[in-house]
């Protein structure tokens, strides 16, 4: 594995961006950002006689590693091209990072202004506005993405109800410390487990409000397409409304800034059907998601493999999951 140091990432980026950026002689203002933990994420200028642009690499950690569920940095960059073409927003696709550039394995976007911040697109007064229909958008958009023409999309992995049970199952059980909620969750998801619809559609998997980009007109781009995978559509819906991605508002279960009927109208809208169990089996699955992944950062932060004050707020939020939960499936029952 070569992993490529960050000090060197500058000068590698500027020969790939005065080679293949026309009329471009040299970068300027290279930064990381702190957002994105599966991804690393850069914003620079590509500067000219006539000016510059804003540009963001998207960029495996240490330039070669992957998350087990990642799709791989190519994979992404496909399905971001072919969503474009599919009138789902998202940044421009500039350049997708070959070996020989010695930067490692990445793609480079176009920056699109606007706010990815969750809790600053539930609240602030300039959001007022476009919080009136931001769910029925996102809904319409995400069945723009259910729709992408699967002959083109690039090889992933399938991802059906019960498997995705099983495996969070098998999570769970290789945590030292056990949890009623989540284990009556189980029971509950077992027991009330959808038929299977066929595993040919593609699920963006993270859909969530904290991975868009939002102004003052609207939905401007969906990021982070890492996890995307084929499987049950409503999925995508199901995860857009797990309590955590509301960020307090948590009685406008879409987002934080929607009802879930704006949303499902929005997605049938744009062509998308649903039903209301099956939503809700999804929306108790992804919560109990975040809430396994989330406990799982307690031994992390134990054991000293990472023990960021970020890693330790994430896992405190475990039993956030087990209040969701006990609303979930009191609603249910």
């Amino acid at each position: 594995m070569c992993v490529i140091d960050a000090g060197s990432i500058g000068e590698r980026l500027d020969a790939v961006i005065r080679r293949e950026f026309e009329g471009c002689t040299h970068i300027s203002g290279l930064r990381r950002l702190a957002s994105g933990a599966s991804q690393e994420t850069w914003l620079f200028d590509a500067v000219g006689p006539k000016g510059s642009e804003r540009l963001v690499l998207r960029r495996a950690p240490g330039g070669e590693r992957q998350h087990e569920m990642a799709v791989g940095m190519e994979a992404e960059a496909a399905l971001i091209a072919l969503a474009a073409e599919s009138g789902v927003v998202v940044p421009p696709l500039r350049y997708v990072l070959k070996r020989e550039d010695g930067v490692g394995k990445g793609f480079i976007t176009g920056f699109v202004a606007g706010e990815t911040l969750g809790h600053r697109i539930v609240r602030d007064a300039r959001f007022a506005g476009v919080r009136q229909h931001l769910a029925h958008d996102c809904g319409a958009m995400m069945a723009r993405i259910h729709a992408m023409p699967k002959e083109r999309l690039p090889s992933l992995r399938r991802a059906s109800a019960a498997e995705r049970t099983q495996e969070l199952y098998r999570r769970y059980n290789a945590a030292t410390r056990p949890r009623p909620v989540f284990a009556l969750a189980f029971r509950w998801l077992h027991e009330n487990m959808p038929p299977e619809p066929a595993l040919s559609t593609l699920v963006h998997g993270d859909f969530r409000n904290g991975n868009l980009i939002v102004d003052e007109r609207g939905l401007q781009a969906v990021l982070d397409w890492e996890i995307a995978h084929l499987g049950d559509p409503i999925e995508d819906l199901g995860w857009f409304c797990v309590n955590s991605w509301r960020f307090g508002q948590i009685d406008k279960p879409a987002g934080g800034f929607g009802s879930r009927e704006q949303l499902c109208a929005g997605y049938r809208s744009a062509g998308g059907t649903v039903e209301p169990g099956r939503l809700r089996f999804w929306e108790v699955l992804g919560t109990l998601s975040w809430g396994v992944s989330c406990a799982a950062m307690v031994e992390t932060f134990r054991n000293g493999t990472d023990d960021t004050v970020e890693r330790a707020m994430i896992a405190r939020r475990a039993s956030e999951t087990e209040i969701d939960l006990v609303t979930l499936l009191t609603e249910a029952s």
